[in-house]
């Protein structure tokens, strides 16, 4: 019996005891030594995924509503892995120990972004924000490249003031890009504004190049197409202080 075929018969507990001291390199590698531990990997709501989960994650985080819509381990962790990047955002934020809430300071005439810790250049991409606290008078989402500003003076779009970012702003509902208002959006008559506390989906689509957002469960349309081939990051600008913005990433969007 090689050592591959003997690997494939370890018992269950052996193996949760095994990869639960492993980190994450190292499972995707165990993954392909067999067809048994691929399958036991996959199942994303074992106790091997439970117990990295209860490593990297606060016990607040793990037991909020907040990861309500990521309902196994495994995604739980995985959003973990791509929230806010507390080294890549404005002076004036903080990242909650959640890991996935930021806070703006109250500082005056300063609008503050955040990005998230990782970027995407291919693929199909969902994530959600809430907006937990008041939006001010600009409250803008949606993505930028590393390129972007992340602070500027006064209170302003700054997520789509300039070539390297694109955004909502959800108190007018304009879309933004390159400091330039394009259009309204959602295209519906009167649209209703966004309720502080709803859980917003940004879905991005690096292979047909265009980021779309969905509300309540309602696709809201494509906001921007023709996106250029660049590694975009989910990204927010706030200016109201004490204001906190969470971002839950969510894998590939569900179609339907």
């Amino acid at each position: 019996m090689n050592e591959r075929t003997f690997a494939s018969f370890l018992p269950d507990n052996i193996l949760e005891n095994i990869f639960s001291y492993l980190d994450l390199a190292d499972l995707g590698n165990c993954s392909l030594v067999c067809k048994r531990w691929y399958n036991f990997l996959n199942d994303e709501n074992n106790d091997v995924w439970r117990m990295h989960c209860l490593k990297k994650l606060s016990e607040d985080a793990f037991k909020s509503d907040l990861l309500s819509s990521v309902p196994t381990y495994k995604a739980k962790l995985r959003a973990f892995y791509y929230a806010w990047n507390p080294i890549d955002c404005s002076r004036n934020v903080f990242i909650r120990p959640n890991g996935f809430t930021l806070h703006r300071n109250p500082v005056a005439q300063s609008t503050d972004a955040a990005r998230g810790k990782m970027g995407f250049t291919q693929g199909r991409h969902a994530w959600e924000v809430i907006w937990e606290g008041p939006l001010g008078t600009v409250a803008v989402i949606g993505i930028s490249t590393r390129e972007a500003s992340l602070q500027c003076h006064g209170y302003v779009a700054l997520l789509g003031s300039d070539d390297q970012s694109w955004g909502w702003n959800l108190v007018d509902n304009h879309l933004l890009h390159n400091g330039d208002a394009q259009g309204n959006y959602p295209l519906l008559n009167n649209a209703p504004k966004y309720q502080v506390g709803e859980r917003i989906r940004v879905v991005l689509d690096c292979d047909d190049n265009t980021l779309s957002f969905e509300k309540n469960s309602e696709f809201l349309g494509v906001a921007f197409r023709g996106l250029p081939p660049k590694t975009f990051y989910p990204t927010v600008s706030a200016v109201y202080g004490n204001t906190e913005v969470s971002m839950i990433y969510l894998g590939p969007p569900l179609d339907g």
